[in-house]
């Protein structure tokens, strides 16, 4: 069966805290130490959805695989043009372009939604992500060095962004 690209809905978040969690645990996708209850997940889709951002979920056969998102990239007035995204693909689901499918729906969400640029915080040991973005036609923009901390080792945090008016 096909993979699928819908509209979160309120029955996706336990599916989308498993996925979550097994990154923050497992990862260095995510700068989280510990594992978000459903209650945090519950507020996370209810706030994402009163400030107008969207989620979206991929499915097989029903089954939630994977979820993108994007919201507020610094709460100042002057970015309110610019948003930065994430995309988590449960660890069964990779390989079978979901990510392709999610960012693609991404993108033409935050056109539609009139934003100027997206934004992507990549952990910079993840070459595949970084590549990922890059045939998506974000550019590097800079690497923060040693700004994360996880599994007792200094990360550095790559910065992409595409100018969407030319995506």
């Amino acid at each position: 069966m096909a993979v699928l690209i819908r509209e979160a809905e309120q029955k996706d978040v336990q599916k989308i805290l498993e996925i979550i969690n097994h990154e923050i645990l497992n990862a260095t996708v995510v700068y989280d130490y510990d594992a978000r209850t459903y209650e945090q997940q519950l507020n996370w889709f209810h706030k994402k959805k009163e400030d107008g951002y969207p989620i979206f979920v991929a499915t097989e056969n029903n089954e939630v695989i994977g979820y993108g998102t994007y919201g507020i990239f610094r709460a100042f007035q002057g970015f309110k043009y610019s948003v930065e995204h994430s995309i988590y693909v449960h660890k069964n689901g990779r390989g079978k372009g979901i990510g392709k499918l999610l960012l693609n729906h991404l993108i033409k969400s935050a056109k539609k939604q009139n934003y100027h640029v997206m934004i992507a915080g990549v952990d910079a040991s993840n070459k595949a992500s970084v590549q990922f973005h890059e045939k998506f036609g974000f550019t590097t923009v800079g690497i923060f060095k040693e700004v994360g901390f996880k599994f007792d080792k200094w990360l550095d945090l790559h910065f992409l962004q595409l100018q969407l008016k030319d995506a």
